[in-house]
């Protein structure tokens, strides 16, 4: 056991041969009661010595969002507000760099206690100093009920927002106890962990809290305006089976998983009704965030820190078999499409030949929620700070054999260094193991590069709109300039259609 003495209070971890683990310590109070729909508030001290070696609650969703296991999954409450420190067990010379994840499931799943998250072999490979975070999910982060506030019961906007913030002034206060630089915190997620960070980029609060940003697969232009957040609000209300007049009694007395089911069954029917339309996401309130990431991005509003932004090749595939969130079907992206503006889906159609057969169809779908944005963020980030662009293209032989290709998430594997896990070992065992390997060194080479120095290595040039150099991780990694060009013109000021 090993104890770190936080401004909260001692907390007690686990000493490991190769890497010290703290799990679940909290960063801000639980968010239950009168706190239910308020901003993170601060942590009540505590004395004596608290347990740090096992996890705590996940944030409320579906039970199957939060599963650690095949057979096991994390019990879920209100109160998930912790966060999770992993550093290697030798002693250092000097502070480590610190490396803060944001988990993704779309914001509505997800855990930082899957076991692929803990991110003991990043630590130990690059002597860093990794942090994960739960934050507040769907109907408890991401709706915002302000329209329904009373003078007896306020609700604040961008709860799952403000909670990354405060798990990253946590950061600030206390990684030197745990032996990270508080002056140089790279933040990292994948799918709307990306997202996160890209919102991160565009938020006020966060000034000041990060140094570095790498986003993976980020559905970049999720943000909900004022007026779609009031509209699906409501929604969310109605099928909580409450009125306007009543919901703020609703919203405050209502069972946690009663409000979960509801949102649930509303976002349900806005995937259904509007794809490509994602109404449970930051909101552009005006005031915790001012303006919509990917245009405070391009105006030079955000924080100016170098940033690594991609995707992966086959991003749609994985939602194609198993979740219809997205637009991946010609019926839906014709919906989807067509709500972009005239003659948007001709102008698309006519970059994708072979369209609409379905491998075809599922590309364009990917290509529309992560792709399209995330060029849009690079081009503006370009503009005002460092900016490094990547698609990952690599897929071992069973998992092409099963028609995914390198698709969404699987980069999250050679990221972490899960290549020799057992879920890497058993992606390999039709072959590809030798090049899984050599993508996950170049992944780590260039994240661990980029977390001490804010620069990936030499062989990784910027991206810039004159010059749109591009990795391409695969085995063997190679540049290439504006991949996939005509597509790229195609989607050029597309965006995804807002919620009516």
């Amino acid at each position: 056991m090993v104890e770190v003495a936080t401004t909260e209070g001692v907390v007690r971890g686990h000493a490991g041969r190769r890497t010290l683990r703290w799990r679940s310590i909290p960063y801000a109070a639980p968010p239950v009661g009168d706190l239910r729909f308020r901003a993170p508030q601060p942590v009540e001290p505590w004395t004596g010595v608290r347990d740090a070696t096992r996890f705590g609650n996940a944030a409320m969703q579906h039970r199957n969002g939060a599963r650690i296991g095949l057979r096991n999954a994390q019990p879920t409450d209100e109160d998930c507000l912790t966060l999770n420190v992993t550093a290697p067990a030798t002693p250092a010379a000097k502070p480590r760099p610190v490396m803060v994840f944001i988990h993704g499931g779309g914001y509505v799943l997800g855990t930082s206690a899957l076991s692929l998250y803990s991110g003991a072999r990043l630590a130990v490979r690059g002597d860093v100093v990794v942090v994960s975070m739960n934050y507040r999910l769907g109907g408890f982060g991401y709706v915002d009920f302000g329209e329904f506030s009373t003078a007896a019961r306020p609700f604040d906007s961008n709860l799952g927002l403000r909670d990354q913030v405060a798990a990253l002034e946590w950061v600030r206060r206390n990684i030197a106890a745990f032996g990270g630089d508080p002056e140089n915190v790279t933040i990292f997620g994948e799918s709307a962990g990306a997202h996160a960070v890209v919102s991160l980029l565009a938020t006020p609060a966060a000034a000041g809290l990060f140094h570095r940003a790498i986003a993976e697969s980020a559905p970049a232009d999720w943000a909900v305006g004022a007026d779609e957040a009031r509209l699906f609000a409501r929604m969310c209300v109605e099928r909580l089976g409450a009125t306007p007049e009543d919901a703020a009694r609703a919203l405050t007395t209502a069972a946690a998983n009663d409000i979960r089911k509801a949102v649930d069954k509303a976002i349900g029917d806005v995937l259904w009704e509007q794809p490509g339309s994602f109404p449970a996401a930051p909101v552009v309130d005006g005031d915790y965030l001012p303006q919509a990431p990917i245009d405070a991005i391009a105006a030079g509003k955000a924080h100016a820190v170098p940033l690594i932004i991609g995707t992966n090749r086959d991003e749609g595939t994985l939602f194609s078999r198993f979740d219809r969130t997205l637009p991946t079907t010609p019926d839906q992206l014709r919906k989807a499409l067509s709500r972009c503006g005239e003659d948007v889906e001709s102008r698309i159609v006519a970059a994708y030949p072979g369209y609409p057969a379905p491998k075809v169809a599922v590309r364009m779908g990917g290509d529309f929620v992560f792709w399209r944005p995330t060029l849009a963020v690079a081009e503006g980030h370009s503009r005002h700070a460092p900016t490094y662009v990547y698609r990952f293209d690599y897929a071992p032989r069973a998992i092409r054999l099963a028609g995914f290709g390198a698709t969404h998430a699987l980069d999250l594997i050679p990221v972490f260094g899960g290549v020799d896990s057992p879920i890497g070992r058993s992606l390999t065992v039709a072959g590809g193991y030798r090049g899984f390997l050599a993508v996950q060194r170049e992944f780590q080479s260039n994240w661990l590069a980029f977390a001490r120095t804010a620069r990936p290595l030499d062989s990784w040039p910027p991206y810039t709109e004159s010059h749109r150099i591009t990795k391409i991780i695969t085995h063997p990694t190679r540049l290439e300039v504006d991949p996939d060009r005509p597509k790229r013109l195609a989607w050029q000021g597309i965006r995804v259609p807002a919620l009516t």
